[in-house]
């Protein structure tokens, strides 16, 4: 069987792909990789109970209506993924071993054992390739119209993980460039009663992510990495809250990058 063989998704089936506010004039293009939850028809429930499948390891649980809501603060442009990371985690190098995983969080995923080429490939062409073309379009155009850009990946974690407690509320992720993020971070660290993870509760790496180094590094862009606790986000009324503070914070911190820029331009 060649890989093209292979067809995961129906024409009835959702696009991997969201795109909300394409034609925004902000310059922030907010990104969340691990926005959904769907699987394909193809694929049945994975071999997952349907219990499991409504926990983090299927998704960045209230990640996609933060995103949703801040995009219409910001005016920005917003890109969020359809698909269960546990069909393939778009926020990892294709190949790695998290990217199409065997067990998540203790939880044993047997849809993705004993996977073929033919498979593994098609899980990539339809879901992944699709989703990081619509980014790569999305810069493309902001560079052919001259348009500045700051990328703002989105993501949620769970409170407890592998039985140990998180207690911060949002961390700030960042790998080889922190320029925004040392800003976000230092404005963060003055909102009352906030716990501010720096590269926690992870930290951020060619092997551990995909989005911030494909797509804002080599470019150059200034980019974050956002990671919010997921039981803060789980109802409306914090969804809204923490969209609008992220608005405000982002702004600022924007505002302060490229007044950094222009005084080093100056001296």
């Amino acid at each position: 069987m060649t890989d093209h063989a292979f067809h995961l998704l129906t024409p009835d089936e959702p696009a991997p792909e969201r795109v909300l506010r394409p034609d925004a004039r902000s310059d922030f293009l907010l990104t969340a990789d691990h926005a959904g939850r769907a699987i394909p028809r193809r694929l049945g429930s994975l071999g997952v109970p349907p219990t499991d499948l409504t926990r983090h390891i299927a998704w960045d649980i209230g990640i996609a209506a933060v995103t949703q809501v801040l995009s219409g603060r910001l005016d920005a442009a917003a890109i969020l993924q359809s698909y269960s990371r546990l069909v393939i985690d778009c926020n990892r190098r294709p190949g790695v071993l998290t990217s199409i995983p065997e067990i998540s969080d203790g939880t044993p995923i047997p849809g993705n054992c004993h996977l073929s080429a033919a498979e593994i490939a098609g899980r990539q062409r339809e879901i992944f390739d699709p989703y990081h073309a619509a980014i790569a379009a999305q810069l493309e155009a902001r560079v052919r119209a001259g348009r500045r850009t700051v990328l703002v990946s989105m993501h949620s974690f769970t409170p407890v993980f592998g039985g140990v407690p998180r207690g911060m509320h949002i961390g700030i992720l960042y790998n080889r460039d922190r320029r925004l993020a040392g800003i976000l971070l230092d404005l963060l660290r003055q909102e009352p009663g906030l716990a501010v993870g720096d590269n926690r509760p992870y930290s951020m790496s060619d092997e551990t992510d995909y989005t911030v180094p494909v797509h804002a590094e080599p470019r150059g862009l200034p980019h974050v990495e956002i990671e919010l606790r997921q039981d803060l986000i789980t109802e409306a009324a914090g969804q809204q809250q923490w969209a609008e503070r992220l608005a405000w914070l982002l702004g600022v911190a924007d505002e302060r990058l490229r007044a950094a820029c222009a005084e080093t331009r100056q001296g």
